[in-house]
């Protein structure tokens, strides 16, 4: 009898929660934000989708990151602030990538700040698309690849052991260019529906780079 009783509590405490709190990606939890009336409106991104999958894409995992700290009552902020404005010369802070189908955003975060503040430290003079895809593949203290990681230990990867440049996918830009094809994240568009995706392998060769004195028509531009 005593558990009889406590499970119609369990489930009457869930329906409770559950009648306090709209399911995720359904249109009454859009409808119980949009009610706070702030600066953005929510609106549909994913359709006919499972919860899981969204979690999916969410591939940060929290260890190792440093606690914000709030500023002293001495600092005054400004009202608004753009570091694209702040800082013009350095384009990847404006730049928009795409992780497609990988839950990489934790090394897409990583490796866009590390670009951003290598041209903020340089005033603009360098500016370099640190590769997603070399910190994705070859980080093996980082996570899971396409199934989430640790931004702290891509931080630690490129401090420690060093990360080559790459861009967005099909570019050709740097040495490692982003190999997972964009994809649209449950919105309509020209790209393909996003689907689950495997972590892509570790590729290349340690090698090292010679510069001759044949002139730049001989080997690779006058490298081997």
């Amino acid at each position: 009898m005593r558990s009889l009783v406590l499970l119609c509590a369990v489930v009457t405490a869930h329906v409770t929660w559950a009648s306090r709190h709209p399911a995720p990606l359904s249109s009454e939890m859009i409808n119980y934000i949009n009610k706070a009336n702030t600066t953005w409106t929510a609106g549909h991104n994913f359709q006919n989708v499972d919860i899981s999958y969204v979690r999916s894409l969410c591939g940060t995992m929290m260890k190792g990151l440093p606690h914000m700290r709030r500023p002293g009552d001495s600092i005054k902020l400004p009202d608004s602030f753009d570091a694209r404005q702040q800082w013009p010369n350095c384009p990847t802070i404006q730049q928009i990538r795409d992780q497609g189908s990988c839950g990489s955003c934790w090394a897409f975060g990583a490796v866009e700040a590390i670009s951003d503040r290598i041209c903020i430290q340089t005033e603009g003079h360098t500016s370099v698309e640190i590769s997603a895809e070399d910190v994705l593949t070859c980080c093996e203290d980082c996570g899971m690849g396409c199934f989430g990681g640790y931004p702290a230990e891509a931080w630690n990867y490129w401090v420690n052991t060093g990360l080559v440049t790459g861009g967005l996918y099909g570019s050709k830009v740097g040495c490692r260019p982003y190999t997972i094809a964009p994809c649209e994240h449950h919105v309509n568009g020209t790209r393909p529906p996003c689907h689950s995706q495997e972590t892509p392998r570790c590729g290349g060769t340690p090698y090292w780079l010679v510069a001759n004195s044949w002139n730049t028509d001989w080997g690779d531009k006058g490298t081997a």
